[in-house]
């Protein structure tokens, strides 16, 4: 009984998201107009497990370039209604259409002017009949077998968010960089920034002369708290980078390193990135070839930090 219990939630669901494939026309091309044309935010509104899915698309939404914040209906119409301008636009979401807390904010929305875009199963609800915009999500079962917990009609209303935002994200040229500016702590976001926004510079990059002592090099390192050094001739270009796998190898083939010249121990013409690449990039370079740290360099080859992938992906 289990798993085939299982495998019909699962198939109701998966119906209950295709049947909304034939349904998109002219009702959400206006909904997806009226968002883009929005000057305030989406403000996404719902009630019990509708509420639920109604916090997920407004999170989907603004982090993805859409400005959307979620407003509690029974907290709303106890004054938090008061964070909704004419210029925002509304998504209410309500299977039924009659969720007296969402009913209760119909008309002060439309009195306080704003734009109401309606997730319903129930075209001749009040929540439709107000509505300047009624996206159908409706569903012909719940995968509950008792018919009654939301789940064919929740995974539904959640599915038209998704493409609303998608959509909404693809109209207004979101992209990657954009999407790691809104993601800054996740490690998908570090990834996503510039090299630029990540890499060390000033104390924290150590930049050494190819004539400079080994042991001095090692000092800047350690003081810098770094895993390695560039190495740079006398025009500024680099021309290596020195690290301690760099040092543990010149101790293999002879213990008298110390006062060397570091440009006799490093590692000449090494991998670089350019602080416009995406992080990410950079982590690729650092993993396929199996090192640490990259210089990151200007179009002239002179470094102006370097990369350590720890601070990115943490390991």
């Amino acid at each position: 009984m289990t798993i085939p219990t299982a495998k019909e939630v699962l198939r109701v669901e998966a119906e209950a998201i295709l049947a909304l494939i034939d349904r998109l026309g002219a009702e959400f091309e206006h909904a997806v107009d009226m968002m883009l044309a929005c000057e305030g935010r989406v403000v996404v509104s719902g009630m019990g497990k509708a509420g639920i899915i109604a916090h997920k698309i407004s999170a989907t939404l603004a982090s993805t370039g859409t400005p959307s914040v979620w407003l509690h209906p029974a907290e709303a119409v106890h004054g938090d209604i008061g964070m909704v301008t004419g210029d925002d636009v509304v998504i209410a979401i309500s299977n039924s259409g009659e969720t007296d807390e969402i009913v209760k904010l119909l008309p002060v929305i439309k009195k306080i002017g704003a734009k109401l875009v309606a997730l319903t199963g129930n075209l001749e609800s009040p929540l439709a009949q107000y509505s300047d915009c009624v996206l159908d999500v409706g569903v012909s079962r719940e995968a509950c077998p008792l018919g009654l917990a939301p789940t064919a009609s929740t995974t539904a209303a959640l599915a038209l968010g998704d493409a609303l935002a998608m959509v909404l994200l693809k109209r207004k040229g979101f992209n990657t960089e954009k999407y790691g500016l809104f993601h800054p702590a996740g490690m998908l976001g570090r990834t996503l920034l510039k090299v630029s926004d990540v890499m060390r510079t000033g104390d924290r990059d150590p930049v050494v002369a190819a004539e400079t002592p080994v042991r001095e090099v090692l000092f800047a390192i350690t003081g810098a708290r770094a895993g390695a050094a560039s190495v740079v001739d006398e025009k500024g270009t680099l021309v290596g980078i020195f690290t301690d796998g760099d040092l543990r190898r010149a101790l293999e083939r002879e213990q008298d390193v110390i006062d060397k010249h570091v440009s006799e121990v490093m590692t000449r013409d090494p991998f670089t990135i350019g602080q416009d690449n995406l992080a990410m990039e950079a982590v690729r370079i650092a993993k396929e070839h199996q090192i640490g740290e990259l210089p990151v360099v200007d179009d002239s080859g002179k470094p102006v930090g370097v990369f350590n992938v720890k601070d990115v992906i943490g390991e």
